[in-house]
């Protein structure tokens, strides 16, 4: 439930509010001490040709490179090659896939058979094409995703972005007709959930007008809707408080049933859970505030603890996965018998849970290395069992496609060199398979990977993935790459970077992934160990992972350089200011770095679980302590930082790199600065928009670490 909260919230303004705060000037604008807030008016005039000079300034350093046509070839040759792995959703006999390649560049909407999809050229039939559609319309729409009725899933909403942003219009979408819906289900351009209840009704959270949203911007209401009646018609089904996160809406499908869910979001990490029973109405999940609900399987809720819970005289510990029967508590509303299905060691955590028609499947990492456990209820016996599924173990491991009117799923295997395998796995026949293959776009078999420890300045013991060639000379002269993120409970896991391996690990150099506290790797404790007041932790984890590549002689500070997005542009903000004689280039991608203000801007007010309030005396003095705006001085070398953000970013605002880039300029230092006009949090709206992207970053670490 997490990973799918995550995508709902990027954030949550609907374009209008969105335009309305990117163009109104911030109180106080004149008497601020902050002579670059104007930089935050994010399509003010002013500001956008401060954008398109810089713009003109950074780019013609990177395109005379002839590194970068170079880059730029091979990168758009990967992402829009025809031999990728098409993966997709497996419903209801079909495989629904999103292509983009050079031909279809905003994208085509298709499906095939499931047998064809197992053989070497499945035959697709379209469904819809995103670039005739924009062409028609007039509409720069980017594909966001669909959400479509069980069990036939032939009637679905689809999910459509103006230009990336995660402001979304849902339409509705006929899949025998291949049409969308004449007078069907629309919900105007808003950061909204909608959900399917049945053909004729849909359970939606969005901004249905004044005093709709949080203050963090998300939907604060949610309502059932019928068909044939307007939106703002719409039945109330809860309403939050303002103070609130967001509240969002969610219905969980099963053969023979299915459960109306409101999630309550407080804080990003605390909040209520509630079923909609038909006989006692809408009922709260008698489970802590910090839990983290999980889903539902053979008539039970699951759910995780971020926290121990005592109940009576039993005590659960922290990360478990736990489950009680729905059908009891929706009876009497009391807590029922707990089942413990899970409890992680200290060096394991829990990552997704997923539902088949006959089995449940937990994807965990132990010591940073998947393992997917299935799972199955004997009512007769209350007990749960559980066996891994035979699949490889030294890297990713990630259920692809799952839902509960199939008894097969999808897994996709990677690691750092070796290319993703996509498995189809049957629960009835106990059997994995091997049914696509991504070719290998760089050449590894020089390459070799090592996991190794750096220890922190708390003497906490922190690991890393470092790639390079198996030859490699400890001279502290090799071009390096360190990598991070550590916030949010996400874990930076094994993964198959083509781009990567293709621009850089192939020419030579070497590819470091730090997993430091804040992110998911080891548990909630893990990501405790670097929240709010305890911050610091994270940043002097990466330092000391940056200090342990230079001990092994693997690097030196000249050769070291950093990069990380949007809780990772904050690190990488940080660790420059903090201690920039460590490192010889910084790429910051659309990053956080006014975090005296960033609870003002767009969706950042929801991130005060994670950081703290600026606004609290005590936590904005610490906050201030290292926030990168507030940190970086005249008097200090940096390296030449290469800030990366865009316009149409309606998650992290994209004043932060903008005033930072200014700022710094104006204190007499070297930067570098690439804002793409659209493309939203990911910075790139198309393959291509990506592709130029990647050319810009290698070219920029190959001047700047001596790679040719």
């Amino acid at each position: 439930m997490r990973i799918l909260i995550l995508l709902l919230i990027g954030s949550s303004l609907s374009c209008s509010a969105l335009s309305q705060q990117a163009t109104k000037s911030p109180q106080g604008l004149a008497t601020s001490k902050d002579p670059f807030l104007w930089l935050e008016e994010i399509e003010g005039e002013k500001a956008l040709n401060w954008v398109h000079k810089q713009n003109a300034l950074s780019l013609p350093q990177f395109e005379s490179d002839p590194r970068y046509g170079e880059f730029l070839s091979q990168a758009d040759k990967i992402l829009n090659a025809k031999d990728k792995i098409p993966y997709g959703a497996l419903r209801a006999g079909y495989v629904y896939n999103f292509w983009q390649d050079e031909k279809n560049i905003r994208g085509l909407w298709r499906r095939t058979s499931f047998k064809s999809y197992q053989g070497k050229e499945p035959k697709w039939e379209n469904l819809l094409d995103l670039d005739a559609l924009a062409n028609k319309e007039e509409e720069n729409w980017v594909y966001k995703g669909v959400s479509c009725l069980p069990p036939t899933f032939e009637r679905c909403m689809l999910r459509l972005s103006r230009g990336g942003t995660d402001a979304s219009v849902y339409r509705e979408f006929n899949l025998k007709s291949k049409t969308f819906v004449k007078d069907g289900f629309v919900v105007p351009e808003a950061k909204s959930s909608v959900h399917w209840i049945d053909k004729d009704t849909l359970l939606v959270g969005t901004d249905f007008g004044e005093n709709t949203l949080t203050d963090s911007g998300y939907p604060r209401i949610v309502k059932r809707w019928q068909r044939g009646t307007p939106l703002n018609a719409a039945q109330t089904i809860y309403s939050g408080e303002q103070k609130d996160m967001g509240i969002w809406p969610y219905v969980i499908h099963e053969p023979r049933q299915h459960q109306i869910m409101i999630l309550r979001y407080k804080t990003f990490y605390t909040g209520e859970s509630f079923v909609l029973s038909n006989n006692q109405g809408l009922m709260k999940l008698p489970i802590p505030e910090s839990a983290e609900f999980k889903g539902h399987f053979k008539d039970h809720f699951l759910f995780s603890l971020r926290e121990a819970w005592q109940i009576n005289d039993n005590t659960y510990p922290q990360g478990a996965l736990l489950a009680f029967s729905s059908q009891a508590f929706k009876q009497t509303g009391a807590l029922p018998a707990i089942h413990t299905l899970l409890i992680p060691d200290e060096r394991s955590s829990i990552q997704r849970v997923n539902e088949s028609k006959n089995k449940l499947f937990v994807s965990i990492i132990r010591n940073v290395k998947g393992q997917i456990l299935e799972f199955d209820f004997y009512d007769k016996k209350q007990q749960w069992n559980s066996a891994p599924v035979d699949l490889p173990k030294q890297g990713t491991l990630s259920v692809s496609s799952a839902n509960p009117f199939s008894d097969e799923i999808f897994v996709n295997y990677e690691d750092h060199i070796t290319p993703d395998k996509l498995y189809s796995y049957s629960s009835k026949a106990k059997k994995s398979q091997v049914i696509k293959t991504l070719p290998e776009r760089f050449d590894a078999n020089n390459l070799q990977v090592h996991q190794y420890e750096a220890t922190s300045k708390d003497g906490t013991r922190i690991p890393y993935f470092i790639i390079h060639e198996k030859n490699i000379r400890l001279n502290g002269k090799n071009p390096t790459i360190l990598y991070g993120y550590g916030g949010f409970e996400i874990s930076m896991k094994p993964r198959y970077s083509s781009i990567a391996g293709k621009l850089w690990l192939e020419r030579g150099g070497v590819y470091a992934i730090a997993n430091i506290r804040g992110g998911g790797e080891f548990g909630p404790r893990w990501h405790k160990g670097a929240l709010k007041e305890k911050r610091q932790n994270g940043f002097d984890d990466f330092a000391a992972v940056a200090q342990d590549l230079i001990a092994r002689k693997i690097t030196s500070p000249q050769k070291l350089g950093i990069m990380g997005g949007s809780n990772g542009g904050l690190l990488t903000g940080v660790s420059f200011t903090q201690q920039p004689e460590l490192f010889g280039a910084v790429v910051c991608q659309v990053p956080l770095l006014d975090m005296l203000r960033y609870n003002k801007l767009l969706a950042g007010a929801s991130w005060m679980a994670e950081y703290g309030d600026p606004d609290d005396a005590s936590m904005g003095a610490f906050i201030k302590t290292y926030s990168p705006y507030h940190n970086v001085h005249a008097q200090k070398r940096y390296p030449k930082v290469f800030f990366v953000t865009s316009t149409k970013d309606d998650r992290v605002h994209p004043g932060h790199a903008r005033k930072m880039v200014a700022k710094m300029q104006a204190l007499g230092h070297d930067v570098v600065y690439y804002e793409n006009t659209e493309g939203g949090h990911a910075a790139g709206a198309n393959l291509k928009q990506h592709a130029k992207r990647y050319a810009l970053e290698y070219t920029y670490f190959s001047q700047q670490l001596r790679l040719d």
